[in-house]
């Protein structure tokens, strides 16, 4: 492997993770800013997720609380929003949108969003290709003049996360727009803060989509090393 294609990777590795820490940063901020503006009608996050559900005819999802600082998510397999103790019980309007936006994929489940459906679809592929893809990577790039076949195996499992990466983009848009109409819709946010839970909101959004253009770029890289193997 040539340095060119070796100061590449680093160029790729580093540029990925100093954008995600600008990102993860950005929100950090953002959730501590918003988590400290309370609703002006006192709901919590609980009470919210459990409002937007039912306002949606979606009464057999169970809304409960997962350990954790931003480790909230909605489980298909068993039906739950999982909010983390401080959107749980935080009156913010921080956590109104949070807890808007996890029921937001109830609400996908619920009406058989279609990229939902095909996420959900591609886990188990995905935890399968994350358990090996390093391995063959690695390997793959070691044995790269013997045998490029297993760089090529390590590329294809790759790129199975990489199409998850951009399946979840149109997932977890779409959950939070379903969130910001029925927020306000619902009164649960005013003209005042509206825009603040909408701006939350595109935060976090903003890490999914750096996550789906870091994969791709990492992507390219291990393809162009493939297909660049019989000039080195």
């Amino acid at each position: 492997m040539g340095t060119g294609m070796i100061g590449m990777q680093w160029i790729i590795f580093i540029g990925v993770a100093l954008v995600s820490w600008l990102v993860q940063m950005n929100l950090q901020s953002k959730f501590k800013k918003y988590s400290k503006v309370p609703l002006n009608n006192g709901m919590t996050g609980r009470d919210v997720a459990l409002k937007m559900l039912h306002d949606n005819g979606i009464y057999d999802v169970e809304v409960t609380h997962t350990p954790g600082h931003l480790t909230d998510h909605y489980n298909p397999a068993n039906k739950t929003v999982n909010l983390s103790e401080g959107v749980y019980e935080g009156d913010s309007v921080m956590a109104a949108a949070v807890a808007a936006h996890e029921c937001g994929h109830a609400v996908q489940h619920a009406q058989a969003y279609a990229p939902l459906a095909m996420r959900s679809k591609l886990v188990p592929v995905v935890s399968f290709a994350s358990q090996w893809m390093t391995w063959l990577l690695l390997g793959g790039i070691l044995m790269l003049q013997s045998f490029p076949q297993l760089l090529l195996a390590g590329i294809i499992l790759f790129a199975m996360t990489t199409l998850f990466s951009f399946i979840t983009l149109p997932v977890e848009i779409n959950a939070s727009k379903r969130a910001l109409v029925w927020l306000s819709r619902s009164g649960i946010t005013n003209s005042y803060n509206h825009s603040q839970a909408e701006d939350a909101l595109r935060s976090a959004a903003y890490t999914y989509v750096v996550a789906a253009l870091g994969s791709l770029a990492t992507l390219i890289y291990y393809v162009m090393l493939f297909m660049g193997r019989s000039r080195n």
